[in-house]
């Protein structure tokens, strides 16, 4: 799935105990660069790649700061940051026009559809998702960041739902064009 490629970094940051906090960012800054690095040769246009790119900033930052402040107290919300920071490049990708998860689905779709209003659309659709449950996250990893309780599960599930989401829902996008198709012909 393109999705986990994209979001590899992210998930490498996640998974690592957060004593290692400094290693897991500069890991997951290395899978960021690298990733650019792969998409770019591949022919994948830089304006394309805004999730990527902003992947890439916020590892680099992050990792400056976990090296240079170790025990800074930002720690406790690094979760929050991060799904924050998503939350943020995806914003930023509807308001550019440029939805995030557009670039992902033309990997996997014909160039015939790339410009049909409904392909756009649904674009639009699934990055909202995304964003939403980034922001969600984001506050309730905030609420957390002192608490006892485990933030995996909040954290996955700020991945999880718009993954679900996402497969369901370009499935029944899929149908119902078929059914346009069939109609038309």
């Amino acid at each position: 799935m393109i999705y986990l490629r994209t979001f590899s970094p992210w998930i490498v940051y996640a998974v690592i105990p957060s004593h290692y906090w400094q290693w897991s960012a500069l890991i997951a800054l290395g899978i960021s660069v690298v990733g650019i690095g792969y998409q770019i040769r591949a022919g994948q246009r830089l304006d394309a790649l805004i999730l990527d790119c902003g992947s890439a900033l916020f590892f680099a930052a992050l990792t400056v700061l976990a090296f240079a402040d170790p025990n800074t107290a930002l720690h406790p919300y690094s979760p929050a940051i991060s799904s924050g920071v998503l939350a943020l490049i995806a914003g930023i990708s509807l308001a550019v026009r440029v939805p995030f998860t557009l670039p992902i689905a033309k990997q996997s779709t014909p160039p015939e559809f790339w410009d049909q209003p409904l392909f756009i659309r649904t674009a639009y659709v699934i990055t909202s998702v995304w964003t939403a449950s980034f922001t969600i996250g984001c506050g309730a990893l905030a609420f957390l960041a002192h608490s006892n309780t485990p933030r995996t599960v909040v954290q996955v599930l700020a991945f999880v739902i718009p993954v679900v989401f996402t497969i369901r829902y370009a499935a029944h996008i899929q149908s119902k064009a078929r059914a346009l198709g069939e109609q038309a012909a």
